[in-house]
């Protein structure tokens, strides 16, 4: 099968830090690569992939100072995947609603997953294209009233074994948050559960240009370098062991999380993670197996003490068995086989990937 991936631009796939879309994109294309399918990933020039990498920019947007205008790489981006529509099977966009209106002038089937969330602006343009097949990453995600046409919930997916396993939290124990310096991700809540409960605290992720006053005024003044420490962004290697040698890992959010690939890859290394019972976290945590869903500060504080008892290879059987990259792509190659069987159905004549990918040969 011929699939076109839309990756978003501003960072590079994988990324080589914080990015979740980029890195559930990275990993999809690679494992559709390696299940035979012919794959061009449309995303920044520096990405790294299996499948054949086309850009409109040699590097990430975030990274390009001299950029004034980021929306023109962006539609510059949707006219080179669309004016090749007829190259490809299937096209794929992660990039929320920006394909909408491209997808409506071709034949090609366009399949749209929701990474974000919505809003009063983005509704409009949703309403737009409010027949075109989308994918939602959590069932949590939907929204009924703007009846889209929601063909799946396909939850990400990680690279189980890229992420060492610790069968034991290190000494000292500490706690850790991993995400945003942002007021969503709640890193000013995952402070205070550490100070009222009184343990050490391990801080890592970015911070935006939009969350500068917020880390400036509500996290910066906590950091001591002792019970609250703040390590910078994080990559990889960094994440692994910063969540792998926590007692439990703080997910104090304060929005409807779409997902939260931090709890998976948290899971994946042993560590158990302590939420808000907001968005996503339901179908994440197993409550009382790999973590704990709170409704507030004092039960994420009194969860702490229950953490320590929890089974940490369990947690990491877990991810394997629902958040694995094949347990991801297995859901995208089914809504793929969905929307092409319904596409040649209307013209009286069924192919299936079998049949696609035999015409490569």
């Amino acid at each position: 099968m011929r699939i076109a991936q839309i990756a978003p631009l501003w960072e590079r796939v994988p990324p080589p830090a914080y990015g979740g879309v980029e890195l559930v994109v990275g990993l999809l294309t690679d494992e559709l690569v390696r299940r035979g399918h012919e794959v061009t990933l449309f995303a920044s020039g520096d990405s790294i992939s299996l499948g054949t990498l086309t850009s409109v920019h040699p590097r990430a947007l975030r990274l390009d100072t001299t950029i004034k205008d980021y929306g023109i790489y962006e539609m510059l981006n949707l006219a080179s995947v669309y004016e090749r529509a007829e190259e490809f099977d299937i096209i794929h966009s992660h990039i929320g609603h920006g394909a909408l209106a491209y997808a409506n002038l071709v034949k090609t089937p366009t399949v749209h997953t929701l990474h974000g969330t919505f809003n009063p602006d983005n509704e409009k343009m949703f309403s737009f294209g409010k027949k075109q097949p989308y994918v939602n990453i959590s069932n949590a995600q939907r929204e009924p009233r703007l009846g889209l046409n929601s063909i799946a919930t396909v939850y990400n997916g990680i690279d189980v074994s890229s992420y060492d396993f610790h069968s034991q939290p290190e000494d000292p124990p500490y706690l850790a948050f991993l995400g945003r310096m942002s007021p969503e991700k709640g890193a000013h809540l995952a402070i205070e559960i550490a100070k009222v409960a009184g343990w050490h605290l391990k801080m890592a992720g970015k911070v935006d240009v939009v969350d500068v006053e917020y880390f400036e005024k509500e996290i910066k003044p906590h950091i001591d370098g002792e019970q609250i420490e703040y390590l910078g962004e994080a990559n990889h290697a960094q994440k692994n062991a910063l969540m792998g040698g926590a007692v439990a890992t703080l997910f104090p959010i304060t929005w409807r999380e779409p997902f939260g690939l931090v709890m998976i890859e948290s899971m994946a290394s042993g560590t158990p993670v302590i939420a808000m019972k907001l968005g996503s976290t339901e179908e994440v945590i197993s409550h009382g197996k790999t973590g704990f869903l709170c409704n507030n500060i004092q039960e994420c504080i009194s969860a702490i003490d229950r953490v320590i008892e929890l089974d940490r290879y369990a947690c990491r059987q877990y991810v394997e068995n629902l958040f694995s990259v094949k347990h991801m792509t297995d859901g995208y190659e089914a809504v793929y086989q969905q929307i092409i069987a319904e596409r040649f159905s209307q013209n009286g004549h069924f192919r299936s990937l079998v049949d696609l990918a035999s015409d490569r040969v």
